[in-house]
């Protein structure tokens, strides 16, 4: 029965970078919960553009299967990816690459910071990791904003561009280093990450894939107090 109940959890496949040297704590993270139930997910393997990084080291660790996607970054090497282990959804969790040719309504990422702000100038191109929170630094030493946070979008062939679905909020102090916002901000991820991932995989969260304006999100609220 329990191998039964494992088979029909949804198969989702993660998109991870990482670093040569290390990261993939966020993919650490979704495998911890997929194992504690808080993500109702079968993960059936992990993507990283370096061969032998930190992602590769965690997949090991956790007995995940491990694929090294060295490009093309094209719609024929992602669908076949996504083909190759049946995977009905695909998260990007610190992917850093464009993502062409998945299904829009099963493909969603997880973006360090809030797209909604400042007319969406913390997304699209060149727009990922410390470079995300040194622009998010500036703002705030110029007095533009006073908090920064994560969302979670769907994925179009535009970077950051997709249906966001959930943001979350936290607050920043004046002086504060790019360092010290990117800590925040993913401390955020990591308590939230899995559980709004739960919800777009069993279909909680979902859209058409062409028009935005047919999202529903059902059961965010919880999620949705502010942390300062």
């Amino acid at each position: 029965m329990l191998e039964t109940a494992q088979m029909k959890k949804p198969r989702l496949l993660i998109f991870a970078s990482g670093t040569k040297d290390g990261g993939g704590s966020g993919f650490r993270k979704l495998v911890l919960a997929s194992r504690s139930g808080i993500l109702s997910a079968e993960i059936v393997g992990v993507v990283s553009n370096h061969a032998d990084g930190g992602v590769r080291r965690i997949a090991e660790e956790l007995g995940i299967r491990f694929f090294y996607f060295p490009g093309p970054y094209d719609a024929g090497g992602y669908s076949a990816l996504v083909q190759k282990v049946r995977a009905e959804y695909v998260a990007l969790s610190g992917w850093l690459k464009l993502v062409l040719g998945l299904d829009p309504s099963k493909t969603f990422n997880i973006h360090p910071a809030l797209l909604s702000q400042l007319n969406g100038r913390f997304g699209g191109k060149g727009m990922y990791s410390h470079h995300v929170h040194e622009a998010v630094k500036k703002a705030l030493d110029a007095g533009e904003i006073t908090e920064s946070g994560f969302s979670m979008h769907f994925v179009t062939p535009e970077y950051d561009r997709g249906p966001v679905f959930y943001e979350r909020r936290v607050a920043l102090h004046p002086g504060m280093t790019a360092e010290e916002i990117g800590k925040v901000v993913n401390d955020e991820e990591h308590s939230l990450q899995a559980a709004i991932t739960n919800l777009v995989v069993n279909g909680k969260v979902r859209w058409d894939g062409k028009n935005p304006e047919s999202l529903i999100c059902e059961g965010l609220e919880i999620y949705n107090k502010l942390r300062g």
